[in-house]
Order: C-alpha cells, then sequence, then structure tokens
C-alpha cells in the first residue's frame, strides 16, 4: 500500500534511487515509476530491490522522516518484487544466514540467503558462500536423484544431487573439524528437504571427498557462487519428500544417469541439470561411484585441494 507524507521536505533531500512508495509534498504527487522532482525535489529512479534494500545507507538526505521512510520502503519493494515467492522459499531466503567465505575457504562473514544468490551483488561484492552437496546411495550403489521444486528461487525443476544445500552461520555448522559443520547441515537438510531422519544418515557415516569453487547464472536476477563440498553416504533410507522442496526423486544407476545426462545435452523432455552436478559428474562423480562400489572410496578424498571450475 503507498505510503503519503505530508512533511515538506527541504529541497536538499536528495534520494539516488526509487523506492516502491507514493510520497505526497503540499504540490504534487510522485510515482515510483517516473522520474520526477517536486517543490520538495526528491528525485526517484526505479531500480531493483536489491540496491533499495541498502538505500537507507546511502540516501543523500540528513532528514529523518526522508531516512525512516526509505528504510520501510525499500523492505516494501523486496516484498513485492519477490511476491512470487511462496512463504517457505521467502523465510528461507531472508532468515537463512549463509557462511562467506574466500577462495581458500577462510570465514569472512555472513549475509542472507538472498543476497547470496543475487548476480548483481555477485558480480559487485564478489559474494562467494560455502555450500554443500550429498551424494547419497543405496546399498545397491544407486545414487538418489532430485528434481528442484517449481518454488525454488535458482534452478526450479532441474534434476539435480540428492540434497545440494549451505551450511548456515551457526556455531554446529561453522565447526571445520573433520568438516562436522558440513556434516550437521547436511543432516539437517537431508531432513528438511527429503524427510531422511536423523538415525538413517549418522553423522559420522558422511564422507566429504572434495570440494568445487564455481559460479552459475540461473536467469537474469539469481544464481549461485558457492565453494561447495561433495559428500557421499552410502544408507538404505525411508524418504518423505517436502513438496515446498523437491518436485520429483529417483533412483538411478550409472547407466541410467549416464542417459540423463544426454538427454539433457540433447533438451529431451525438457531435461535439465543443476550447474554444479553436472560438474561433479564431469569432473568426479563416476570415478568416486567405483571407488564407493570397490570399497576404495578413501582413496578419493582430497580436502585440501578446492577444485576451480568456472
Amino acid at each position: 500500500m503507498p505510503l503519503t507524507v505530508t512533511n515538506t521536505l527541504p529541497s536538499n533531500a536528495m534520494v539516488p534511487r526509487t523506492v516502491p512508495v507514493f510520497v505526497g509534498c503540499p504540490n504534487t504527487l510522485i510515482s515510483p515509476s517516473i522520474t520526477k522532482s517536486c517543490s520538495s525535489a526528491i528525485s526517484w529512479k526505479l531500480k531493483s530491490a536489491s540496491p533499495a534494500i541498502s538505500l537507507s545507507r546511502i540516501c543523500y538526505s540528513g532528514n529523518p522522516v526522508v531516512r525512516s521512510l526509505i528504510g520501510s520502503a525499500a523492505k516494501m519493494e523486496a516484498t513485492v518484487e519477490n511476491a512470487t515467492m511462496n512463504d517457505v522459499q521467502r523465510r528461507l531466503m531472508f532468515e537463512d544466514e549463509c557462511i562467506l567465505v574466500d577462495e581458500e575457504d577462510h570465514v569472512i562473514g555472513h549475509d542472507s540467503k538472498y543476497n547470496c544468490h543475487l548476480m548483481e551483488k555477485i558480480e559487485s561484492e564478489n559474494l562467494l558462500h560455502r555450500a554443500f552437496s550429498v551424494f547419497l546411495f543405496n546399498t545397491k550403489y544407486e545414487l538418489l536423484l532430485q528434481q528442484r521444486s517449481a518454488t525454488k528461487v535458482t534452478f526450479p525443476l532441474v534434476w539435480t544431487n540428492t540434497c545440494c544445500s549451505h551450511p548456515l552461520y551457526r556455531d554446529s555448522e561453522l565447526i571445520e573439524e573433520n568438516c562436522l559443520g558440513v556434516r550437521n547441515a547436511a543432516q539437517r537438510k537431508l531432513y528438511d528437504e527429503l524427510g531422511i531422519a536423523a538415525e538413517d544418515v549418522p553423522i559420522d557415516q558422511f564422507v566429504p571427498l572434495g570440494r568445487i569453487l564455481y559460479k552459475a547464472p540461473s536467469d537474469g536476477k539469481w544464481g549461485e557462487h558457492e565453494l561447495d563440498y561433495l559428500v557421499f553416504i552410502v544408507r538404505d533410507v525411508a524418504l518423505h519428500p517436502n513438496p515446498e522442496e523437491v518436485a520429483d526423486v529417483k533412483y538411478v544407476n550409472k547407466e541410467q544417469l549416464k542417459e540423463l545426462i544426454k538427454k539433457a545435452d540433447a533438451g529431451e523432455d525438457g531435461i535439465k541439470l543443476s550447474p554444479w552436478f553436472r560438474l561433479a559428474a564431469e569432473n568426479f562423480l563416476f570415478d568416486w561411484w567405483n571407488k564407493a562400489e570397490n570399497g576404495t572410496l578413501a582413496e578419493a578424498v582430497d580436502m585440501k585441494t578446492i577444485h576451480k571450475l568456472t
């Protein structure tokens, strides 16, 4: 709903970007869809939500009314622009705090999942966050795949490995010794996305094998820039997929996965693969899969190298 301010603002109040409000002054009404100056000398320019979110920090005005208005309005713009998100995805985007790292995987801070997946911020601020990709096999060594739900902000409806997500900026998921933070996060998200009980995937059964660094746009607005831990686990589990997160699941053997990749390459049946899954499959997956079947998976572990695949 538009906000109206009846104050006459000082002539030096200049705002460099638009926020989604209607500001009334004694002489005119300014719409956010145009660029115009009124007697209060406020210039409005339509811009995307991401810079608007930080608008109150860069506003040229010293007027507290303007600053307060911009801060509130920026939140409104984010809500309006992301109205297509369902409640679950919106909550995750704004409440989850991802772990920011440098290219050597040293923790340098944290930021919202929303900001970490905006291509504008990825490109302008080089935001890089820690992630993980779980590859869960049953005892027949079939790999569990999921198709991401249609409501996912990045890469909706693409097929990918069992579970892909982020350790969060919290004590239990920041533990670096033996990759315990990543393992804790993997166990949490397997339950969130696939309903796999924690006792079915014990922490000590996760095997982190390596790390990749990649960047991939999803559409014009969203994308990924991740330092991704690739994790194997072999367990028979009961599945209860969460439809807010997962559209479909299936187990595949090696030949079936190769056929799926061929179909994705050819654009057949509308099949698409996530970029991180494709990178893992092209560089590591089948060799590691063979080693898992042969009981020699420990030979594949390399947590010292960060493979830069962008």
